[in-house]
């Protein structure tokens, strides 16, 4: 898949958010690269085998606190190689992009991995 079309999908998913969310996605860029890095892995724990679809780069809004202004975006980077390569097909890569992006919001947001896994998201 063209890396534009890849891109779309993650922002119809960010659009497909229902407004009482999306009111709170302020100074975050959400990014598209190609597969993690080695450093990416590292830093997350991702270990030979498993898959990292994103990534979430920042201080969660529940974490912030008065001191917290003048700061640069928080980043969620979406991977487009790891999604094509774990999806069957284009419904399947949407759905998964979908979760994926809904993953990476719920960190921004302060939700933790346990809590994300229980709402399903994880």
């Amino acid at each position: 898949m063209r890396r534009q079309e890849f891109e779309k999908l993650v922002l119809d998913a960010v659009a497909g958010l229902p407004p009482k969310f999306q009111q709170h996605l302020e100074n975050l860029d959400i990014v598209v690269k190609w597969r993690p890095s080695p450093r990416e892995l590292e830093r997350t724990g991702t270990r030979r085998g498993q898959t990292l679809l994103g990534l979430y780069l920042g201080i969660p809004l529940t974490k912030r606190g008065d001191y917290y202004n003048m700061a640069l975006p928080d980043k969620i980077v979406i991977y487009q190689e790891t999604h094509e390569r774990c999806c069957a097909d284009r419904k399947e890569l949407v759905e998964q992009v979908r979760k994926t992006v809904l993953h990476e919001i719920g960190h921004y947001l302060g939700i933790g991995e346990d809590r994300l896994r229980e709402l399903h998201m994880g």
